[in-house]
Protein backbone atom coordinates (compact mmCIF):
# COMPACT_ATOMS: atom_id res chain seq x y z
CA UNK A 1 0.00 0.00 0.00
CA UNK A 2 1.27 3.77 -1.05
CA UNK A 3 2.24 5.66 1.87
CA UNK A 4 1.93 9.23 2.58
CA UNK A 5 4.56 11.59 4.49
CA UNK A 6 3.38 14.45 5.70
CA UNK A 7 6.17 16.75 7.39
CA UNK A 8 4.96 20.23 8.92
CA UNK A 9 6.55 23.12 11.02
CA UNK A 10 4.31 23.39 13.59
CA UNK A 11 4.38 27.13 15.48
CA UNK A 12 2.44 29.45 13.12
CA UNK A 13 1.63 26.61 11.35
CA UNK A 14 -0.28 24.30 12.52
CA UNK A 15 -0.27 25.43 16.35
CA UNK A 16 -0.39 29.03 17.81
CA UNK A 17 0.48 31.19 20.62
CA UNK A 18 -2.15 33.89 21.85
CA UNK A 19 -0.37 36.10 20.19
CA UNK A 20 -0.61 34.73 16.86
CA UNK A 21 -4.17 33.54 16.68
CA UNK A 22 -5.56 36.15 14.33
CA UNK A 23 -9.28 35.53 15.24
CA UNK A 24 -11.11 37.13 12.54
CA UNK A 25 -14.46 37.18 13.53
CA UNK A 26 -16.30 38.60 16.77
CA UNK A 27 -14.99 36.58 20.27
CA UNK A 28 -18.82 35.12 20.12
CA UNK A 29 -18.56 33.59 17.23
CA UNK A 30 -14.74 32.66 17.85
CA UNK A 31 -13.76 29.06 17.16
CA UNK A 32 -13.00 26.83 20.16
CA UNK A 33 -9.53 26.36 21.23
CA UNK A 34 -7.30 23.51 23.02
CA UNK A 35 -4.32 24.09 24.25
CA UNK A 36 -1.37 21.87 22.91
CA UNK A 37 1.25 23.28 25.15
CA UNK A 38 2.30 24.46 28.81
CA UNK A 39 5.19 26.57 29.20
CA UNK A 40 6.33 26.86 33.87
CA UNK A 41 2.47 25.69 33.78
CA UNK A 42 0.84 28.43 31.34
CA UNK A 43 -0.67 27.54 28.32
CA UNK A 44 1.15 28.65 25.61
CA UNK A 45 -0.02 27.20 22.30
CA UNK A 46 -3.30 26.00 21.46
CA UNK A 47 -5.01 24.46 17.93
CA UNK A 48 -8.65 24.55 17.49
CA UNK A 49 -10.78 21.42 18.34
CA UNK A 50 -11.50 20.75 14.73
CA UNK A 51 -8.23 20.83 14.30
CA UNK A 52 -7.54 18.49 17.02
CA UNK A 53 -9.79 16.05 15.15
CA UNK A 54 -8.22 16.30 11.72
CA UNK A 55 -4.64 15.79 13.63
CA UNK A 56 -5.77 12.66 14.98
CA UNK A 57 -7.21 11.58 11.77
CA UNK A 58 -3.60 12.26 9.81
CA UNK A 59 -1.66 10.89 12.32
CA UNK A 60 -4.05 7.53 11.06
CA UNK A 61 -3.82 7.71 7.72
CA UNK A 62 -0.08 9.06 7.02
CA UNK A 63 3.70 8.87 8.27
CA UNK A 64 2.96 12.09 10.76
CA UNK A 65 6.70 13.84 11.03
CA UNK A 66 6.22 17.37 13.11
CA UNK A 67 8.98 19.20 11.75
CA UNK A 68 10.54 22.16 13.21
CA UNK A 69 13.26 24.48 14.63
CA UNK A 70 12.53 23.91 17.68
CA UNK A 71 15.12 21.92 20.19
CA UNK A 72 14.01 18.91 21.35
CA UNK A 73 13.44 19.57 24.90
CA UNK A 74 11.19 22.57 23.41
CA UNK A 75 9.49 20.27 20.92
CA UNK A 76 8.69 17.73 24.01
CA UNK A 77 6.57 20.31 26.01
CA UNK A 78 4.04 20.02 22.65
CA UNK A 79 1.15 17.39 23.36
CA UNK A 80 -0.67 16.97 19.58
CA UNK A 81 -3.84 15.18 19.01
CA UNK A 82 -3.69 11.79 17.73
CA UNK A 83 -1.15 8.82 18.07
CA UNK A 84 2.02 9.95 18.94
CA UNK A 85 4.53 10.86 16.13
CA UNK A 86 7.05 7.75 16.00
CA UNK A 87 9.64 10.35 13.93
CA UNK A 88 9.94 14.09 14.62
CA UNK A 89 12.53 16.83 13.31
CA UNK A 90 14.04 19.10 15.55
CA UNK A 91 17.07 21.78 15.66
CA UNK A 92 16.07 22.16 11.93
CA UNK A 93 16.94 19.00 10.75
CA UNK A 94 19.60 18.81 13.06
CA UNK A 95 17.84 16.33 15.19
CA UNK A 96 16.03 13.29 14.40
CA UNK A 97 14.35 11.97 17.00
CA UNK A 98 12.68 8.65 16.62
CA UNK A 99 9.84 7.63 19.19
CA UNK A 100 11.64 10.65 21.44
CA UNK A 101 14.85 9.78 21.01
CA UNK A 102 17.40 11.75 18.97
CA UNK A 103 18.89 9.02 16.12
CA UNK A 104 22.59 8.99 17.31
CA UNK A 105 23.30 7.62 13.40
CA UNK A 106 21.72 11.39 11.76
CA UNK A 107 23.53 13.10 14.50
CA UNK A 108 27.45 11.55 12.83
CA UNK A 109 25.59 11.98 9.62
CA UNK A 110 24.75 15.93 10.60
CA UNK A 111 28.20 16.59 12.59
CA UNK A 112 30.46 15.19 9.08
CA UNK A 113 28.70 17.21 6.95
CA UNK A 114 29.05 20.11 9.51
CA UNK A 115 32.54 20.12 9.81
CA UNK A 116 33.21 19.37 6.18
CA UNK A 117 31.28 22.42 4.57
CA UNK A 118 31.12 24.87 7.13
CA UNK A 119 33.34 27.37 9.63
CA UNK A 120 32.67 26.19 13.17
CA UNK A 121 29.76 27.27 15.04
CA UNK A 122 32.32 28.91 17.61
CA UNK A 123 33.38 31.05 15.49
CA UNK A 124 29.94 32.40 13.92
CA UNK A 125 28.76 33.08 17.50
CA UNK A 126 31.95 35.11 18.53
CA UNK A 127 30.98 37.19 15.32
CA UNK A 128 27.24 37.07 16.07
CA UNK A 129 27.78 38.46 19.68
CA UNK A 130 30.67 40.92 18.87
CA UNK A 131 28.84 42.33 16.16
CA UNK A 132 25.84 42.89 17.83
CA UNK A 133 25.01 46.15 20.24
CA UNK A 134 23.51 45.86 23.35
CA UNK A 135 21.01 48.40 23.00
CA UNK A 136 19.12 46.23 21.08
CA UNK A 137 20.63 43.04 21.15
CA UNK A 138 17.93 41.09 23.96
CA UNK A 139 19.09 37.03 24.37
CA UNK A 140 22.14 35.23 22.62
CA UNK A 141 21.37 31.95 22.52
CA UNK A 142 23.06 28.36 20.64
CA UNK A 143 20.92 25.48 20.14
CA UNK A 144 21.91 21.98 20.31
CA UNK A 145 25.64 23.10 19.59
CA UNK A 146 24.44 23.10 15.94
CA UNK A 147 23.42 26.91 15.21
CA UNK A 148 22.76 30.62 16.85
CA UNK A 149 20.23 33.01 17.33
CA UNK A 150 20.13 36.47 18.74
CA UNK A 151 16.90 37.65 19.59
CA UNK A 152 16.76 41.65 19.32
CA UNK A 153 14.97 44.53 19.59
CA UNK A 154 13.71 44.52 15.69
CA UNK A 155 12.40 48.45 15.84
CA UNK A 156 16.05 49.30 16.77
CA UNK A 157 18.17 47.24 14.60
CA UNK A 158 20.41 49.17 12.04
CA UNK A 159 19.51 49.24 8.64
CA UNK A 160 21.86 46.79 6.54
CA UNK A 161 23.24 45.19 9.46
CA UNK A 162 21.40 42.11 8.68
CA UNK A 163 22.42 42.19 5.22
CA UNK A 164 26.12 42.62 5.74
CA UNK A 165 26.02 39.41 8.58
CA UNK A 166 24.43 37.01 5.56
CA UNK A 167 27.20 38.15 3.64
CA UNK A 168 29.52 37.56 6.26
CA UNK A 169 27.92 34.17 6.67
CA UNK A 170 27.94 33.28 3.36
CA UNK A 171 31.33 33.50 2.85
CA UNK A 172 31.91 30.81 5.24
CA UNK A 173 28.98 28.25 4.74
CA UNK A 174 26.32 29.60 7.19
CA UNK A 175 22.77 31.40 5.79
CA UNK A 176 21.00 34.12 8.09
CA UNK A 177 17.51 34.28 8.50
CA UNK A 178 15.45 37.44 10.26
CA UNK A 179 12.25 36.05 11.76
CA UNK A 180 9.80 37.97 14.24
CA UNK A 181 12.61 38.98 16.58
CA UNK A 182 15.28 36.48 16.16
CA UNK A 183 18.34 36.53 13.78
CA UNK A 184 19.14 33.23 13.04
CA UNK A 185 22.31 31.78 11.91
CA UNK A 186 22.07 28.99 10.35
CA UNK A 187 24.80 26.39 8.35
CA UNK A 188 23.97 25.43 4.66
CA UNK A 189 23.66 21.70 5.33
CA UNK A 190 21.41 22.16 8.73
CA UNK A 191 17.84 21.52 6.83
CA UNK A 192 14.51 20.29 7.62
CA UNK A 193 14.87 18.73 3.95
CA UNK A 194 17.29 16.81 4.30
CA UNK A 195 16.03 15.56 7.20
CA UNK A 196 12.45 14.89 5.59
CA UNK A 197 14.03 12.79 3.03
CA UNK A 198 15.95 10.31 6.00
CA UNK A 199 12.81 9.81 7.13
CA UNK A 200 10.74 9.26 3.55
CA UNK A 201 14.10 6.78 3.10
CA UNK A 202 13.56 4.49 5.86
CA UNK A 203 9.39 4.76 6.07
CA UNK A 204 9.28 3.77 2.00
CA UNK A 205 6.86 6.82 1.52
CA UNK A 206 6.07 7.34 -1.95
CA UNK A 207 4.46 10.98 -2.05
CA UNK A 208 5.54 14.27 0.97
CA UNK A 209 3.28 16.69 1.69
CA UNK A 210 4.91 19.91 3.42
CA UNK A 211 3.67 23.28 4.96
CA UNK A 212 5.36 25.89 6.48
CA UNK A 213 5.43 29.55 7.09
CA UNK A 214 9.38 30.78 7.66
CA UNK A 215 12.26 31.15 5.79
CA UNK A 216 13.44 28.11 7.29
CA UNK A 217 10.50 26.49 6.10
CA UNK A 218 11.71 27.43 2.69
CA UNK A 219 13.58 24.51 1.69
CA UNK A 220 11.37 21.79 3.29
CA UNK A 221 8.38 23.11 1.06
CA UNK A 222 10.27 23.07 -2.00
CA UNK A 223 11.49 19.27 -1.55
CA UNK A 224 8.24 18.16 -1.01
CA UNK A 225 6.07 16.69 -3.41
CA UNK A 226 3.23 19.15 -2.53
CA UNK A 227 3.11 21.83 -0.39
CA UNK A 228 1.53 24.56 1.19
CA UNK A 229 2.32 27.93 2.90
CA UNK A 230 -0.30 30.58 4.77
CA UNK A 231 -0.99 33.91 4.23
CA UNK A 232 0.92 35.18 7.00
CA UNK A 233 4.67 34.83 7.77
CA UNK A 234 8.33 35.69 6.16
CA UNK A 235 7.26 33.23 3.29
CA UNK A 236 4.13 35.28 2.77
CA UNK A 237 6.29 38.51 3.20
CA UNK A 238 8.80 37.51 0.49
CA UNK A 239 5.95 35.72 -2.01
CA UNK A 240 7.89 32.38 -2.41
CA UNK A 241 6.14 30.54 -5.08
CA UNK A 242 6.58 27.32 -6.62
CA UNK A 243 4.59 25.07 -8.66
CA UNK A 244 3.58 22.33 -6.87
CA UNK A 245 3.41 25.42 -3.82
CA UNK A 246 -0.06 26.04 -2.94
CA UNK A 247 -0.71 29.75 -1.15
CA UNK A 248 -3.72 29.85 1.09
CA UNK A 249 -5.48 32.90 1.56
CA UNK A 250 -6.20 31.95 5.42
CA UNK A 251 -4.12 33.77 8.38
CA UNK A 252 -3.62 32.59 11.62
CA UNK A 253 -5.38 29.58 13.37
CA UNK A 254 -7.71 29.38 10.56
CA UNK A 255 -4.98 28.32 8.30
CA UNK A 256 -3.21 25.78 10.60
CA UNK A 257 -6.98 24.35 10.06
CA UNK A 258 -6.77 24.84 6.30
CA UNK A 259 -3.56 22.97 6.28
CA UNK A 260 -4.68 20.01 7.71
CA UNK A 261 -7.75 19.42 5.91
CA UNK A 262 -5.42 19.86 2.63
CA UNK A 263 -3.31 17.19 3.96
CA UNK A 264 -5.62 14.85 4.56
CA UNK A 265 -7.53 15.55 0.94
CA UNK A 266 -3.59 15.24 -0.67
CA UNK A 267 -3.75 11.55 0.86
CA UNK A 268 -6.44 10.59 -0.15
CA UNK A 269 -8.43 7.57 1.19
CA UNK A 270 -6.42 4.62 -0.16
CA UNK A 271 -2.65 5.62 1.52
CA UNK A 272 -1.83 4.21 5.02
CA UNK A 273 1.12 5.02 7.68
Amino acid sequence: MSTTLVASDLDRTLIYSAAALQLPMPDAEAPRLLCVELYEGKPLSYVTEDAAGLLAELSRRTVFVPTTTRTPEQYQRIRLPGRAPRFAICANGGRLLVDGVSDRDWQRQVAARLAEECAPLDEVRAHLVRSADASWLLKERVAEDLFAYLVVERSLLPEGWVKELSRWAEERGWTVSLQGRKIYAVPKPLTKSAAMREVARRTGADLTLAAGDSLLDADLLLAADRAWRPGHGELADTGLTAPHLTVLPERGIEAGERILREFLYAAGPGRSA
